[in-house]
């Protein structure tokens, strides 16, 4: 049995006309006719009386018609459930990162995923604080290190490397460090210590003990803009200066790692547009590897 014959019988039993039937269906009456007919002969039963007041169902058709609807019924549900888990994600989702990660990369990554989510909208807040995520300041922080207490669910992005660099006139003019105690002879430039959102940030002192900066710069970009002056020597993101001439690695033995991790509440567990921004995010990372950790 086909059953599109069987939405067409609906329409007969619907209407009680095969004439008005064909009008709403926007196909001849012959030819609505004849697939009636079709579905009687595969069922094995008369399903309508015609005559020249329209078409009656019959006891058989009676029943066809409670079966027809119970399978018409589901057939819609699983339809509207598959629409659901298949529609593309749509809302607001607000991200907060470092600044050095939302600035310098996910920035530039909007557009692909504005594309892939045409109606998704997006808010990335690039900032060197941490989000409360209970309170909504963001749907979905990037921290460094996974969370140790909160309802909280966490997904790793990509670890990343830090270098020590320089620019060569900034060399040229100081000398070229060859041990790390050299670098108590060059001017330094790092974090303002009290306003440090994160003890994972202080990455300076992993590096050298005795580091101490003569340039306290809150934002990874600024650190990097004042390296890049040619003003001193500093611990430097490696996916920020990638493929950039200015910046001359420096002892480069010397290089903390860290995480990249997506947070998000609990209660956003199930949200279509936070897994499409996550899943978005991680896949880019995963391809940019090298980036992240080009030394690895």
């Amino acid at each position: 049995m086909d059953w599109n014959d069987a939405k067409l019988f609906l329409a007969v039993a619907r209407e009680g006309q095969v004439l008005a039937a064909a009008g709403r269906l926007g196909i001849s009456q012959a030819t609505l006719s004849r697939r009636v007919q079709a579905l009687e002969e595969a069922v094995g039963a008369r399903l309508f009386e015609r005559s020249t007041r329209g078409a009656a169902l019959t006891d058989a058709g009676r029943l066809f018609l409670e079966t027809a609807e119970r399978v018409e019924a589901e057939m819609l549900s699983a339809t509207e459930r598959l629409k659901a888990v298949e529609a593309a994600p749509a809302g607001t989702v607000r991200i907060g990162a470092p600044d050095g990660l939302g600035s310098a990369y996910i920035a530039a990554r909007l557009g692909a995923l504005g594309m892939r989510y045409p109606a998704l909208r997006v808010q990335l807040v690039p900032l060197t604080r941490n989000f409360s995520l209970s309170q909504r300041e963001a749907d979905v922080a990037i921290m460094i290190g996974r969370p140790k207490k909160g309802r909280l669910r966490a997904r790793l992005l990509a670890d990343y490397t830090l270098g020590l660099y320089a620019t060569r006139v900034y060399l040229a003019g100081h000398g070229v460090p060859e041990r790390v105690e050299d670098l108590a002879n060059h001017r330094l430039v790092g974090y303002v210590d009290d306003l440090m959102p994160s003890a994972e940030l202080n990455y300076a002192e992993e590096v050298w003990r005795g580091w101490t900066s003569a340039f306290e710069v809150s934002t990874a970009i600024g650190q990097r803009e004042v390296v890049a002056s040619g003003a001193a020597i500093g611990l430097l993101h490696d996916f920020m200066v990638a493929s950039d001439e200015r910046f001359v690695p420096v002892l480069p033995d010397r290089r903390p790692v860290r995480s990249y991790v997506a947070v998000w509440h609990e209660n956003l567990q199930g949200s279509r547009r936070l897994s499409a921004v996550v899943d978005f995010l991680a896949e880019a990372m995963r391809r940019d590897k090298a980036l992240f950790s080009p030394r690895a």
